[in-house]
């Protein structure tokens, strides 16, 4: 996931627009998409801020948190599993289904 435009830009191109230019307009002048644009005015509109919104799925909150432990136990116990193998076992032991 790439990172989010500066709040700089944000603020220049929705200044942009507020004095009087299109948002097609903004977007060649700044170097952006159209779509941009619209996300930053409907952005400022829906929440006053044109802050981007948070990256990422939290930290460390998916499917296989928790279960570290479990996975370094298993490979140093069982050393030679292959991937699928593990993926079998965090089904099986689990009910944790992962694709390979």
């Amino acid at each position: 996931m790439g990172k989010p435009h500066p709040l700089e830009l944000r603020e220049r191109v929705v200044a942009f627009v507020d004095e009087g230019h299109s948002h097609r307009a903004a977007a060649e002048q700044f170097r952006v998409s159209p779509k941009f644009v619209n996300d930053m005015i409907k952005l400022r509109r829906a929440t006053g801020a044109l802050d981007p919104k948070p990256q990422g799925n939290g930290g460390g909150h998916g499917k296989l948190s928790g279960l570290d432990d479990w996975g370094q136990a298993r490979m140093a116990e069982k050393g030679e599993l292959t991937l699928d193998e593990l993926r079998l076992e965090l089904e099986q032991v689990h009910g944790v289904t992962v694709t390979g």
